[in-house]
């Protein structure tokens, strides 16, 4: 396989996105969802996510979508407007060659750029090595782990948090603030 064009998301690669997360849904512990969402609902949340402002990029090899990657708001409230939390979703017969370190780089990068200061990953599963490895070597930190939060697949499943700074992480104050 060729390497991977990293790339911002656009609504034409919904249907694959759509086709990646409904395999995650049905299959996976990455995410507590139960029933995937169908197309309409991805392009909601897609619209409301570049409304936003956040990062949405996509992994294609030979214009075939085969991951993704965004950053979304951590928290509603305003006090939380410079932290995001990340999702990556991949298809699995790529998993384990490197691509979602690739799309995590790139975000972390536009979310730097983009004046965010922390970094949050809520990861589905204390049992998702891979995922846990790949904000490993992205400079996350493990924050803890919450104990049987979820229920999916008959069994409880954990959620591990890890954070990140970005650029300044907490060192300075945001631009929009004064002293």
């Amino acid at each position: 396989m060729s390497a991977p064009e990293i790339r911002p998301a656009t609504e034409a690669d919904l249907p694959a996105i759509t086709a990646i997360y409904e395999h995650a849904v049905r299959y996976g512990t990455a995410t507590f969802e139960l029933i995937p969402p169908d197309p309409a609902e991805m392009t909601r949340r897609f619209r409301a996510l570049a409304d936003g402002g956040f990062p949405y990029f996509v992994a294609a090899v030979e214009g075939r979508v085969i991951g993704y990657a965004y950053a979304g708001p951590y928290r509603p409230r305003p006090a939380y407007r410079f932290t995001v939390e990340n999702s990556v979703y991949l298809q699995p017969a790529i998993h384990r060659r490197g691509i979602g370190l690739q799309l995590m780089q790139r975000l972390i990068t536009e979310c730097e750029a983009r004046g965010y200061r922390q970094m949050i990953a809520v990861i589905g599963d204390s049992a998702n090595a891979g995922s846990i490895g790949v904000h490993t070597k992205c400079g996350f930190q493990m924050i803890g782990t919450h104990p049987n939060v979820g229920f999916k697949f008959g069994r409880w499943l954990d959620t591990v948090m890890m954070q990140r700074a970005l650029g300044e992480g907490a060192t300075t104050l945001p631009k929009d603030e004064t002293a």
